[in-house]
């Protein structure tokens, strides 16, 4: 397996439900990374921000976002993840696409919808958690509002690192800051909290806040960065397995199952 595995965060300004525009927009910034790049994190609705309008802004599932995701990844040989508004079988979902460097894919269906938006009456929730394997390491992505629901990210897999892609607003961003750590410290994972920054059409303003944290909860960038910014960070696998065996804290969790 890859003992190390470079991440680059992608904190932007969405251009507001122009996929081109934000297509063109991440493009520029992956050229710009590191040739080491292993997995490149995008926002949640990455092409058009948080929008209810589904019915004009869904593409097919291999329409023109995953073909450019697909050609990123094979191109500079690295992985991408993000969401996209899809439409399927006369269903629209909040769909995340896991793209491999060889052009495969996985993708999740966002389970929690977030009623305050009624997000619920647009688009239809998933039902299974996805778990990817890149390069020797387990990985959970997951999307936005999923972030506040602790039983459906708990590590019961033994996953080294979870992700989470959103669009969360500044109004509430004390919660994303506080829930981030707490979901790396009861996993015992790295876990990545990946925001935008601007505002959006909704009357939105996103202030970023993404975020590494490792296994303990220690922040392994600057917190609070309110800007756009690309960033990338090394996460070190020995650390996650090492800590694991002193702390064996996820030996101890509840058995329960969730229906």
């Amino acid at each position: 397996m890859a003992q190390n595995l470079k991440i680059a965060m992608l904190q932007v300004n969405l251009n507001w439900e122009h996929p081109e525009n934000n297509r063109s927009l991440f493009s520029k910034e992956i050229k710009a990374l590191s040739e080491d790049v292993d997995l490149v994190i995008l926002p949640e609705m990455f092409t058009t921000g948080f929008s209810m309008n589904a019915e004009k802004l869904a593409e097919e599932t291999k329409g023109p976002t995953l073909l450019w995701m697909k050609e990123i990844a094979e191109r500079q040989d690295l992985a991408i993840t993000g969401s996209v508004i899809i439409t399927e079988n006369g269903n629209f979902y909040n769909r995340l696409f896991f793209v491999y460097p060889d052009g495969s894919y996985k993708t999740y269906d966002k389970r929690h919808t977030f009623t305050l938006a009624k997000e619920d009456e647009t688009y239809t929730a998933g039902t299974e958690r996805l778990i990817v394997e890149y390069k020797g390491w387990k990985i959970c992505p997951l999307v936005c509002y999923d972030l506040r629901f602790p039983v459906f990210s708990r590590n019961t897999v033994d996953y080294d690192l979870l992700i989470y892609v959103a669009n969360w607003p500044e109004k509430r961003v004390a919660a994303w800051d506080v829930l981030l750590k707490a979901r790396a410290i009861e996993n015992m994972s790295f876990c990545i909290g990946l925001n935008r920054t601007g505002n959006d059409g909704a009357g939105h303003n996103y202030n970023g806040h993404s975020v590494v944290y490792d296994c303990l909860g220690q922040n392994l960038t600057e917190l609070d960065v309110e800007e756009p910014f690309s960033k990338e960070v090394e996460l070190d696998h020995s650390h996650l397995i090492e800590t694991r065996e002193n702390f064996k804290f996820l030996l101890d969790r509840d058995k329960f199952i969730l229906e």
